[in-house]
């Protein structure tokens, strides 16, 4: 190429920046036989935000995919050097993460007892054990400290630079000083870029542009919400006592990090509350880019920094940075296919955590790239979790500043966001709001998460035991258990299906048989080729070509992509109606009762049977009627037009006035569907999690004609033992809480990890999902013989497992 692109120049693969990421997609691609890759970098390898990276390799993050991810970095990075003759600079010093105060502590130790399910060495030690490997460091408030001995440091050019060296010896190409200008789409998908010496045609795309993904996507129409953000650290002239082998230390209740660095000490910095720049679009000539001091903004910090590490408030600073980051809505970076465009990939918005991330981003990237499916769980990164209005400039500029401060912020279950609020609301609104709702967000919808007593503060009190929430939960749930609850359930996302072919199409995409009777509702999965289940849902039949889609609002933008791509060359109209219908919710023995007295249809079992669906009049309002349930009780959803939902809604409450109707929200659904164990998709069933190993086995049509996608892999599954499963536990102790990645211990062995987890006021314990593992297949026998342990914040904690769900483990109570 002449180190420039030609027009008519052609590569399988194209990837856009090369920064670590970009480089580390090249190499891992290559090492899976894809040699013809052509990494375009407009400026220099490094030169946009990797450069200037604190080259910290940390294996503990937030939950199990991403620690996993994490630590295959690790690993790389201390291989990469034998491997491609290229020095890296990596070496393993450790780190200690260290808390001031009891909650920060928990957290600690709840990350120690998930980092053990990906085989993290992780543990805790004495003060003194910490001050002896750091001297520097004051310990006279700490509560605790975790050592990770095996995390690293590394030179993150020179790791980019073996990186590029690995990908070039197998085959890869890398231009530099030549910025792409645009993605070309043709049909749907992505074909090529343009660059400034002329067009080169692909057949996949990957965009890895770091500060400037979100303005390149733009020319193909792809969402993707990241946005530029000032990162700040110090270094100090050498100071007395700084040895080589000192360890990284976290200390996040300050928001700093020290690492050592040539006998001197950089501290880096997340400060509460971030400082976008330039939010408008980021310049093409941005190379080695620097921004000025800003000790106004950072000092405060600093200050913080000084109580732990007293040292600072003595030495001479060598050097003050401030340099550009992309940082997401939600502090976790996006990796995968685009929705809107085919075989667009994207990685990009590492949050500052972009070198220990990169090995395992090039690695599941790769794959995913060659086998059109990732080779574990990335739902939590998954680029199809974002919604195309967080790319608005207002929503970035409220929302990033508060995702950034979060990343050192105490990672509190339950936590809700502050910032970029009401941008959907439910027609119910007013209503439920004067009922005393306090809402959450998900999927930008704002949702009544619990309902506050009369004279009740309407916010959250965070805390890892039972928060002040707690209590009105309760009631919510015990409403709902033995009268009737009112759910505004309007986020649902909604789709139909119309046209000759889509019976066809959704029979093909669906696991269960859609080919039924109109106004029958069915529950059912979509599968990939491996039989993992993509989503979880229900397919109602509205006429012979006609059918209504719904599920959830946080995996909209996810099903939507799914169907449109299963839609191609299909006579089919698939059409997003979410924003037009609201939808109640009204569940419980009593529920019946309610909607008998507003309507003249008969409800009950014979008349109006469980999973099926009717055009009724409730309240004079033109209502879709599902009875369907997501809590274990008898119930129905209402769709109604947005304009008719208000009086709809009314009519509800005072017809159950004196049936012991209360508003009910969405903690008190998640602990009700837990106790009836019904999967959560994206906790309790993933794209790695079959029907079968998630015990969904009853919603497998498996001899429809035609079959499904995904049916293959798993009637091969289907003759074999279940070595995976999908288990219900409770926790023994009722002075402890489950949230989710706990690990599981049968008879002393780890055999895997919860899934998600809650509090039951039915059984007056925690109860948790989770998958275990047994070669010989885990069976009724093998799980009731067993003893189980889960260990929480480092305690191993008595628990009960089963097969079936603790709560009415028949499902008698949904058909009374």
């Amino acid at each position: 190429m002449g180190g420039k692109a030609e027009h008519g120049d052609r590569a399988q693969v194209v990837i856009v920046g090369g920064g670590i990421v970009g480089c580390s997609i090249a190499y891992h691609l290559a090492r899976r036989g894809v040699t013809d890759v052509l990494l375009i970098e407009q400026g220099q390898l490094t030169s946009g935000t990797t450069w200037h990276a604190a080259g910290l390799v940390s294996q503990l993050k937030s939950n199990h995919s991403l620690t996993r991810l994490a630590t295959y970095s690790a690993q790389l990075f201390e291989e990469l050097e034998a491997e491609t003759g290229q020095a890296t600079g990596y070496r393993a010093p450790g780190s200690i993460s260290v808390a001031a105060d009891n909650e920060r502590w928990e957290e600690l130790l709840r990350g120690m007892s998930m980092a053990r399910t990906v085989g993290v060495d992780i543990r805790e030690i004495e003060l003194d054990e910490a001050r002896e490997m750091c001297p520097l460091l004051n310990i006279d408030d700490l509560v605790g400290t975790l050592f990770i001995p095996r995390d690293g440091i590394t030179s993150p050019v020179d790791t980019t630079m073996a990186l590029a060296k690995g990908a070039r010896a197998r085959g890869a190409r890398i231009v530099q000083g030549t910025a792409v200008t645009g993605v070309v789409v043709e049909d749907g998908r992505a074909v090529g870029v343009d660059t400034e010496a002329g067009r080169v045609e692909a057949e996949t795309v990957v965009l890895a542009a770091g500060i400037w993904t979100r303005q390149l996507a733009a020319t193909a129409g792809v969402s993707v919400p990241v946005q530029a953000c000032e990162h700040f650290y110090i270094v100090t002239e050498p100071i007395d006592g700084v040895q080589p082998n000192m360890p990284t230390v976290r200390d996040p209740s300050n928001y700093t990090y020290f690492k050592e660095e040539t006998g001197k000490v950089m501290a880096g910095f997340f400060e509460p509350r971030g400082k976008v720049w330039n939010l408008d679009g980021i310049p093409r000539d941005l190379q080695f880019k620097t921004l000025p001091e800003d000790w106004d903004h950072v000092g405060p910090i600093f200050e913080r920094a000084i109580h732990r590490m007293p040292v600072l408030g003595e030495a001479g600073l060598q050097l003050f940075f401030n340099g550009p980051e992309a940082f997401t809505p939600d502090g976790v970076y996006y990796l995968g296919e685009s929705p809107e465009v085919d075989r667009c990939f994207v990685a990009a918005g590492f949050n500052s955590v972009g070198i220990q991330s990169a090995g395992g981003v090039g690695w599941v990237l790769a794959d995913w790239i060659v086998d059109d499916h990732p080779p574990m769980d990335l739902s939590v990164v998954d680029i199809r979790r974002s919604f195309g209005f967080q790319c608005e400039p207002a929503y970035l500029d409220a929302r990033i500043p508060e995702s950034l401060g979060l990343l050192y912020a105490m990672h509190w279950p339950f936590r809700q966001y502050e910032t970029a609020r009401d941008i959907r609301r439910s027609p119910l609104h007013e209503r439920i709001d004067a009922a005393g709702a306090v809402f959450g967000e998900v999927g930008g919808w704002e949702r009544p998460n619990w309902y506050a007593a009369p004279g009740q503060e309407r916010e959250y009190r965070y805390s890892w035991g039972p928060q002040n929430w707690f209590e009105a939960s309760g009631d919510e749930c015990a409403a709902v258990r033995n009268a009737v609850g009112l759910f505004d359930q309007t986020s649902f996302a909604k789709f139909t299906v119309e046209g000759p072919d889509s019976m066809a199409l959704l029979n093909w995409v669906c696991a269960n048989e859609v080919d039924v009777p109109v106004g029958r509702a069915v529950y059912t999965q979509w599968l990939n080729d491996c039989g993992g289940i993509e989503a979880d849902l229900t397919v109602t039949r509205r006429g012979e070509n006609s059918y209504w889609v719904v599920t959830s609002a946080a995996t909209a933008t996810r099903d939507w992509a799914w169907l449109r791509r299963a839609a191609r060359g299909r006579d089919v109209v698939i059409e997003d109606v979410t924003d037009h219908y609201g939808v109640l919710g009204v569940m419980g023995p009593n529920s019946r009762a309610v909607l008998s007295q507003l309507c003249d249809a008969d409800l009950g079992n014979d008349g109006f049977p469980f999973g099926t669906a009717q055009d009724l009049c409730i309240a004079g309002a033109e209502t879709l009627a599902l009875r369907m349930t997501y809590v274990g009780e008898l119930g129905w959803e209402l769709y109604v037009p947005n304009e008719q939902a208000v009086a709809l809604h009314d009519a509800v409450v005072e017809a159950g006035s004196s049936l012991g109707l209360r508003h009910a929200g969405y903690h008190a659904m998640n602990t009700l569907r837990m106790e009836a164990a019904y999967c959560h998709w994206g906790h309790d069933i993933t794209d790695e999690d079959t029907p079968l190993e998630a015990g969904l086995g009853f919603a497998v049509a498996w001899d429809k004609v035609g079959g499904f996608r995904g049916r293959d892999a798993l009637a091969a599954q289907r003759e074999g033992p279940r070595t995976k499963r999908l288990i219900k536990l409770r926790l023994e102790d009722p002075d402890w809480l489950l949230y989710h990645d706990e690990p599981i211990y049968r008879d002393g062995q780890m055999v895997g990890r919860t899934s998600s987890g809650m509090w039951s006021y039915t059984e007056k314990r925690a109860l948790a999902l989770g998958y275990v593992e047994c070669a010989d297949g885990v069976t009724k026998d093998w799980v009731e013989s067993g003893r189980f342990e889960i260990e929480v914040a480092g305690t191993p904690i008595a628990a009960t497992g089963s097969i079936r769900s603790f709560y009415d483990p028949r499902k008698e109570r949904v058909r009374l």
